[in-house]
C-alpha cells in the first residue's frame, strides 16, 4: 500500500510514525500476543513492520478504528480510511461526527418510502416529475431491483422503493400525492416496516 507515502508526496511532505499511531498499534500487538513474550516483543521484524501502518504524512491527525485499533488518518480535509467497510463506516461516521457536525441537520429533513412490486420505473416517472414540480423542495427517488429471494414477500420480486425526501413540513401533501398517484397507475403499494 501506498497511500500514506502518495499522501505525503501530494502534499510535500514525508511520512512519520505518528505518536498516538504508535501507542494503538503497540496495544494491538499486546492483545493479538495474547501472553505470548516473542509474538509481543515490540522490536521483532514482524512487529517494526507493523508499525508502518502508523506511519501518516507529517501534520496527521488520527482517525480512531474501534474494529482493530490501526487507525486512519486525516490530514487537510483529507480522510484515509482502511478498504474493509467494516472498518470504514464507523470510521467514517467518526470523522463526520468530529469535524462535520455543523453541516448535519441544518433543516428539519426526512425521507419516507414504500415498496412497488412489478413497478416499472418509466411508468412512474411522469408521476415522480410531476410530484417535484408540484411540491418545490420535495424530492422524489425510485430505487428499482431485481428482486431478492432470500428476502422473500414483497422483496422477492421484481420491485422498486419509492419515496420522498426533503423538509419533514414539506413531505405530507407530497406523500400523500405520491400514494394515491402510484395507486391511480394500477400498482399495489406495501409499506416499509
Amino acid at each position: 500500500d501506498h497511500t500514506r507515502q502518495c499522501a505525503a508526496l501530494a502534499l510535500g511532505t514525508k511520512t512519520q510514525l505518528h505518536p498516538t499511531a504508535q501507542e494503538l498499534i503497540a496495544g494491538r500487538i499486546q492483545s493479538m500476543a495474547e501472553g505470548d513474550p516473542i509474538k509481543a516483543d515490540l522490536s521483532s521484524p514482524e512487529n517494526q513492520h507493523r508499525f508502518k501502518m502508523g506511519e501518516f504524512p507529517i501534520g496527521s491527525d488520527i482517525i480512531p478504528n474501534p474494529y482493530n485499533q490501526i487507525p486512519g488518518f486525516r490530514i487537510q480535509e483529507h480522510h484515509f480510511l482502511p478498504g474493509f467497510p467494516v472498518m470504514a463506516a464507523p470510521m467514517m461516521a467518526w470523522s463526520l461526527d468530529e469535524y462535520y457536525a455543523d453541516l448535519f441537520h441544518r433543516e428539519n429533513w426526512a425521507e419516507q418510502s414504500f415498496i412497488v412490486p412489478k413497478g416499472i420505473e418509466s411508468t412512474l416517472t411522469p408521476l415522480m416529475e410531476r410530484i417535484e414540480a408540484d411540491f418545490p423542495g420535495v424530492k422524489v427517488f425510485s430505487l428499482p431491483s431485481v428482486g431478492d429471494a432470500a428476502r422473500g414477500g414483497v422483496y422477492a420480486q421484481r420491485h422498486i422503493e419509492l419515496g420522498i425526501k426533503g423538509n419533514a413540513n414539506l413531505l405530507d401533501n407530497a406523500w400523500i400525492a405520491l400514494r394515491t398517484g402510484t395507486q391511480a397507475l394500477g400498482y399495489e403499494i406495501h409499506d416499509i416496516a
